[in-house]
C-alpha cells in the first residue's frame, strides 16, 4: 500500500511540474503604463562642448513642448495617432529639426520632405516622399492611409491627393530656413575647393552623414485601448540629388506598429536603415525569438545596424508601455512620457 501512495504521490508532483506556468505568464503580461509616448528630434553627432547652454534650453523645451501636446490627448483618453500627428506637428512647425520648417536642402537647392504613419491596431499605413508644398507631410502621410487604398504617394502626385483632402499647401519658401541653406553652400563650396569630380561622392558622405547630426523626428505612442501608432517626419539629407529617398516614408524602415509588439520611429543614416529593415526587425525579434523590447533594439541597433556601418537610433514603446530609446551616436533629442506623467528629456549619449 506504502508503493501505491508513494506512485501516486509522485505522478501528482510529475503533473504539476509539467502544468504551464500560468502565473508568471500572467505577471509578464502586466502593463508597465497604462498609457505613453515617446519621441525623438534625430540622432548624430551632438556634443555638449559644441552646445551652449542657450540652445540646449531651446531644444529641451520644443521637445517637451510638443511631447505634453500628445500627453494631454492620451490622458484624456484620445487615439495613439492623433497624439503621434499632433505631436510631430510641433516639431515639423520649429526650425529647430530637420522637418517640415526647418528641412534641408537638396544640391538643387529646394526642400523634399518625406513622412510615413502606422496604426498598430489595422498594420495600415500611409507615407509621402519628395513633397514640396505641403505643409505638415506627417498629416497627410496619414491621410493616404485612411482616405486611399495606397501606402505612398510621391512628389506632384501626392501633393494633389493632399489639396484634394484640403490639406494646407505652403508655398515652397515656408521651408526655408537661413542655417539650412547656409549648411548647403558650406557643402557645395567644399566640393567645388578641395576635392575634384571623382571624390564628388566622397564629400557628399564625409561631409554630410559623418560629421553632421540628423534632425528628423518621431513618435510613438500607446493609448489607453491599447492601440500603437508611430509616425516620422523627415526633410532627408542635406545636397541628396536625384530625387534620393530615405527610410523615413518607408514603412518597416523608418516606422512601424504593431499591437501585438511594439512601435518604433528610426532617425539616422536612412539607406542603411532600409538595407536592416530596423523598425520591423525589433517587432520581428519580439514576435518570434520572444525578446523583450530593450534587448531587440539594442541587438538591432548596437550589433546588426553598426556592423553595417549605419549610424542613428530608433525610439520604441512596447505594448505593456515599455520605452527604449537605443541609438549609437554620440547624442539623439529625445523625451518621454508615462500615465504618471514623468518625463525625461534628453540630448546626449550619458
Amino acid at each position: 500500500m506504502k508503493n501505491i501512495h508513494y506512485l501516486f504521490s509522485l505522478l501528482l508532483i510529475l503533473s504539476a511540474c509539467n502544468q504551464p506556468k500560468k502565473a508568471s505568464k500572467e505577471l509578464s503580461e502586466v502593463s508597465v503604463n497604462e498609457f505613453a509616448i515617446i519621441i525623438h528630434g534625430g540622432a548624430g553627432t551632438i556634443l555638449k562642448k559644441n552646445m551652449t547652454p542657450e540652445k540646449e534650453a531651446v531644444y529641451k523645451a520644443k521637445l517637451e513642448e510638443a511631447i505634453r501636446v500628445g500627453y494631454e490627448i492620451l490622458e484624456e483618453g484620445g487615439s495613439s495617432g492623433d497624439a503621434v500627428v499632433k505631436t510631430i506637428q510641433v516639431m515639423e512647425e520649429s526650425p529647430l529639426f530637420n522637418a517640415g520648417k526647418g528641412a534641408v536642402f537638396t544640391h538643387e537647392g529646394t526642400n523634399e520632405l518625406d513622412a510615413s504613419f502606422m496604426d498598430g491596431k489595422t498594420l495600415n499605413a500611409g507615407a509621402v516622399a519628395g513633397v514640396k508644398d505641403i505643409k505638415s507631410p506627417i498629416e497627410a502621410a496619414r491621410r493616404v492611409m485612411t482616405n486611399s487604398d495606397h501606402v505612398m504617394l510621391s512628389g506632384a502626385g501626392a501633393s494633389q491627393f493632399a489639396k484634394e483632402q484640403g490639406l494646407e499647401i505652403v508655398d515652397p519658401s515656408y521651408f526655408y530656413t537661413e542655417k539650412r541653406f547656409n549648411s548647403l553652400q558650406k557643402i557645395k563650396d567644399k566640393e567645388k575647393t578641395e576635392l575634384d569630380h571623382d571624390d564628388k561622392k566622397a564629400a557628399f558622405y564625409d561631409v554630410d552623414i559623418k560629421n553632421s547630426k540628423f534632425g528628423t523626428v518621431g513618435c510613438v505612442a500607446l493609448d489607453k485601448d491599447g492601440n500603437i501608432s508611430a509616425g516620422t517626419s523627415t526633410g532627408g539629407m542635406t545636397n541628396k540629388r536625384w530625387g534620393r529617398i530615405g527610410d523615413s516614408p518607408i514603412i518597416g524602415s523608418g516606422t512601424y506598429a504593431n499591437n501585438n509588439t511594439c512601435g518604433v520611429s528610426s532617425t539616422g543614416w536612412g539607406e542603411y536603415f532600409i538595407r536592416a529593415q530596423v523598425a520591423h526587425d525589433i517587432s520581428a525579434q519580439m514576435e518570434y525569438l520572444h525578446k523583450s523590447l530593450k534587448e531587440a533594439t539594442k541587438d538591432v541597433i548596437q550589433n546588426k545596424l553598426t556592423k553595417l556601418g549605419g549610424t542613428g537610433g530608433v525610439i520604441a514603446l512596447d505594448k505593456k508601455g515599455n520605452m527604449s530609446f537605443e541609438f549609437n551616436t554620440t547624442g539623439m533629442y529625445r523625451a518621454s512620457m508615462n500615465d504618471k506623467g514623468d518625463l525625461i528629456v534628453k540630448i546626449y549619449a550619458d
